[in-house]
C-alpha cells in the first residue's frame, strides 16, 4: 500500500495555457504523473541574470510517486520552454489511503 511519502506534488510555471495542456496531457500520456492540474494565470516577481523579472505564468500542480519523479524531472526538461524551469517536489505527510494508491497506480509503468 502507498503511504504518504511515496507520493509527490510537483509545481512548475509554464509561460502559457498552451504549453501547460501540451506538458500536462504528456505526462499523464507517459503515466509520469496521475493528475496535473492547471491552474488559473500568475504574476511570478524573481531576480534573473542581474535583472528583476516580472512574467504572467501559468501553474502547474503534478501528483506523482517518488519511483516516477527521475523520469518526470527529465520529461519536463525536455518538453520545458524556459532555460531553467522551477521543478519542486514536496513529499506529502498526509493522504487519504484510497487517492495515494490512485496516484501510485496510474503512475505504474504500463
Amino acid at each position: 500500500m502507498s503511504t504518504p511519502a511515496d507520493t509527490l506534488l510537483v509545481l512548475t510555471n509554464l509561460p502559457d495555457a498552451d504549453s501547460a495542456r501540451h506538458i500536462a496531457r504528456q505526462l499523464i500520456e507517459g503515466h509520469l504523473a496521475a493528475c496535473v492540474n492547471i491552474l488559473p494565470g500568475c504574476i511570478s516577481v524573481y531576480h534573473w541574470k542581474g535583472q528583476v523579472e516580472e512574467a504572467h505564468e501559468i501553474p502547474l500542480l503534478i501528483k506523482t510517486t517518488r519511483e516516477r519523479y527521475p523520469d518526470l524531472e527529465a520529461a519536463l526538461l525536455k518538453a520545458h520552454p524556459y532555460e531553467l524551469p522551477e521543478i519542486v517536489a514536496i513529499p506529502l505527510q498526509q493522504g487519504l489511503p484510497g487517492y495515494l494508491a490512485w496516484v501510485a497506480a496510474e503512475t505504474s509503468c504500463p
